[in-house]
């Protein structure tokens, strides 16, 4: 079984941009664990990040045949993307939202989620841990 963990826009910064709400670990940092955690799974991952919509869009088509499920966290993609709520229902790859924060107790703007009605869930607001429960769902939809 391969997952995908797909990461939007600002999350290369993760350690340094708003350690208040977004903590003060790294995405290599966050990597190193769900690998840690997957590999004793017997479950294999790959990490992509980009800052731009249209290469996001293409990973994802380009994990068609290769994925069994996404992990996505869009970051403020998830707000404003229909391309990416597109390409997630359009490839129909099983897809795990995923924020380190809880976008439902932030600004209004963020509440609302583009690509959550393609999503088989929605993990919010448990920091590094949404990613390891991302992984988990991923697992558990899988049937693994």
């Amino acid at each position: 079984m391969k997952v995908l963990f797909l990461n939007g826009p600002n999350l290369n910064l993760l350690g340094t941009r708003e350690p208040g709400v977004y903590g003060k670990t790294t995405l290599a940092d966050i990597e190193v664990m769900v690998k840690e955690q997957a590999s004793a799974s017997g479950v294999e991952v790959e990490f992509l990040q980009s800052n731009s919509e249209g290469e996001l869009v293409s990973f994802i088509h380009g994990a068609r045949g290769k994925a069994n499920c996404i992990v996505f966290n869009a970051g403020a993609y998830t707000h404003t993307s229909i391309a990416l709520r597109d390409a997630i229902s359009g490839t129909g790859i099983p897809t795990i939202e995923i924020h380190l924060s809880n976008i439902h107790a932030r600004e209004e703007f963020r509440h609302k989620s583009m690509i959550a009605a393609v999503c088989v869930g929605q993990i919010a607001g448990f920091g590094v841990s949404s990613y390891l429960l991302g992984l988990q769902a991923a697992i558990n939809v899988n049937g693994k």
